[in-house]
């Protein structure tokens, strides 16, 4: 017998899965990266890219993938969603083990 949890149910003429809210999760938090730079590129009056691009991207990636890879079995959607994955997760690594130090003590002397 299958959990309720795991039925398929429709709402305004859409089948609704649990994998399917996996999927769109993962779509939703990939398209927030965006809306992060914008505001960020704002707020700095400049074009840049904040950590939590970064850090959307992984998520949003990893939940696409997990759609694509265990409900659909879909080669073109695991192959499509894992190629960048290498990317973000380097951009993460140098965010991370290249950040400036926060105490002002840590920081090198300025040369008089």
């Amino acid at each position: 017998m299958i959990p309720d949890f795991f039925a398929e149910t429709t709402f305004l003429g859409i089948v609704i899965h649990p994998w399917k809210i996996v999927g769109l999760s993962g779509s939703f938090i990939f398209g927030i990266r965006f809306l992060l730079q914008w505001l960020a590129s704002e707020k700095a009056k400049k074009s840049v890219i904040p950590h939590g691009f970064w850090e959307c991207s992984v998520i949003g990636c990893l939940l696409t993938l997990s759609y694509f890879a265990f409900y659909q079995k879909d080669s073109v959607g695991v192959i499509m969603t894992a190629m960048p994955l290498p990317l973000y997760l380097r951009n993460l690594y140098f965010m991370w083990s290249h950040r400036t130090p926060k105490d002002p003590a840590n920081e090198p002397r300025v040369e008089e």
